[in-house]
């Protein structure tokens, strides 16, 4: 998590900072600044709190983070993936979808602020952002009840992904999406009899 309003930083530019080759930094520094500034997200891309790292290049104590949770503090996948009680690709579904905003990129570290994805959690998945049109609105109908349904591109990827290794019921694939993604087995099945619908067209 990156807490609201924190500027960040990463190793290259840290290094630069220091005036020393991002290779060398790593090899003579980095054990010792990782012990002391912890990076911000458990991820491939390390990055930490701008005034913490300049306080340890700077030979001063390292701030405190702030502790209390805030709307505008700033989550990866991973993070807004357990506020939702679903995984991280749901989170990316949902982005790509509409069902969540598309998000802030930080260092190639794609972010959503607490309170969008508080928002998403508290928020029945068929109304809301993405949730069709406003009452009184005209316009075409949806060509099936699923359309828009970012459970229905994950759908659809499963099923891609069993008709490739084949071998796997139908039945046994929604009850894992049901159990990997929530909602009910039933409801997968439907999504799943839907996805295959749409790539049969």
């Amino acid at each position: 998590m990156i807490p609201r309003n924190r500027p960040v930083i990463n190793e290259r530019d840290i290094a630069q900072q220091a005036g020393v080759p991002l290779a060398t930094w790593r090899r003579r520094d980095a054990p010792g600044f990782r012990q002391r500034v912890p990076a911000l997200f458990d991820s491939r891309v390390l990055v930490y709190d701008q005034a913490q790292a300049h306080a340890f290049l700077n030979g001063k104590p390292i701030p405190p983070l702030p502790a209390e949770p805030h709307p505008d503090d700033l989550l990866n996948d991973e993070e807004a993936a357990a506020l939702l009680g679903v995984t991280p690709g749901t989170v990316r579904a949902y982005a790509s979808q509409s069902y969540l905003p598309r998000g802030t990129t930080v260092y190639n570290l794609r972010l959503w602020t607490r309170q969008d994805i508080e928002t998403r959690r508290d928020t029945p998945l068929r109304q809301g952002q993405g949730g069709g049109r406003p009452p009184g609105k005209s316009g075409p109908t949806k060509a099936h009840a699923y359309e828009g349904d970012p459970r229905l591109y994950i759908a659809t990827e499963a099923l891609t992904a069993l008709t490739a290794s084949s071998g796997t019921p139908r039945s046994h694939l929604a009850a894992a999406l049901a159990k990997q993604h929530g909602s009910s087995t039933r409801t997968w099945e439907r999504l799943l009899t839907q996805a295959a619908r749409t790539l049969a067209q």
